[in-house]
């Protein structure tokens, strides 16, 4: 049977970030009997763990690049421009940080440019391999209202 002192040491060390495995090696209990205790005690009122991570002092930071005026949604460009700012921690954190804000950076970018009839084209070159032919250059013009080539 376990204390009233062990029941309150178990949910403290829960309260300060342990895990289950960690409170069951200082205590010599089961995992089986902390989590019952843990489960006990979730009726009474309780601070939330605080589990900090060595990326918590760039979240910031890695806002303000992924969903700023230039969006940035490539991790390695991140992970480096975070090492120089004193980033000690691994490249699968920050991916999976990253990884629920992709789809908002991608739909902020994609910002479709109208205009009236007449106004624009866009014209692309190239050079192009003809049967019979070595090469023969060309270009595409695509007209900016109707998308007519």
């Amino acid at each position: 049977m376990v204390g009233q002192r062990e029941f309150m040491d178990v949910h403290d060390a829960w309260v300060r970030g342990k895990s289950i495995s960690e409170i069951a090696r200082q205590t010599g209990r089961d995992r089986k009997t902390i989590r019952r205790l843990l489960r006990q005690g979730a009726a009474t009122p309780r601070k939330p763990r605080q589990i900090s991570s060595k990326l918590d002092p760039f979240r910031d930071y890695l806002l303000a690049r992924m969903v700023g005026e230039d969006p940035v949604s490539n991790a390695e460009v991140l992970y480096d421009e975070i090492r120089e700012l004193g980033y000690q921690g691994g490249r699968s954190i920050l991916k999976e940080f990253m990884h629920p804000l992709r789809a908002l950076a991608k739909e902020k970018a994609t910002v479709r440019f109208e205009t009236p009839p007449g106004r624009q084209a866009q014209v692309d070159w190239g050079t192009f391999k003809k049967p019979g032919r070595k090469r023969v250059q060309g270009f595409v013009m695509t007209l900016g209202w109707s998308r007519a080539q």
